[in-house]
């Protein structure tokens, strides 16, 4: 059973910066596809960024291209994902998900663990 820990989330006014981070407890990310998600009120949950965590490939959503960077530390088994130049539209609760067998990274059904979600909300 992997449980995941999101952390980081908080209230940031727009053009700010946060880092969320993604750890999974008592089990290594090796060999997973681990995910970025987010859902806002009233809309469906969208992917975000993720990452293949042995080889390093990642991958991010066109709307956070070149504001948002998915990063991991492997001594430390966590996920990153870094953001700047936060949009009001950003605001959403962001999960982190994991899958040894994903084979869409942007698909949720794709990931049969996820962590509880931490809050991110962007002022304008």
């Amino acid at each position: 059973q992997v449980q995941l820990v999101e952390s980081g989330g908080g209230l940031v006014q727009a053009g700010g910066s946060l880092r969320l981070s993604c750890a999974a407890s008592g089990h290594t990310f090796e060999g997973y596809t681990i995910g970025w998600f987010r859902r806002a009120p009233g809309k469906e949950r969208e992917f975000v960024a993720a990452v293949r965590w042995s080889a390093g490939w990642t991958y991010s959503a066109d709307s956070v291209k070149g504001r948002f960077t998915i990063s991991r530390d492997i001594a430390k088994n966590t996920l990153y994902l870094q953001m700047t130049s936060l949009k009001p539209e950003d605001t959403a609760v962001y999960y982190c998900a994991a899958d040894p067998r994903a084979v869409s990274y942007y698909n949720p059904s794709s990931y049969g663990y996820w962590g509880q979600g931490t809050q991110v909300t962007v002022s304008s």
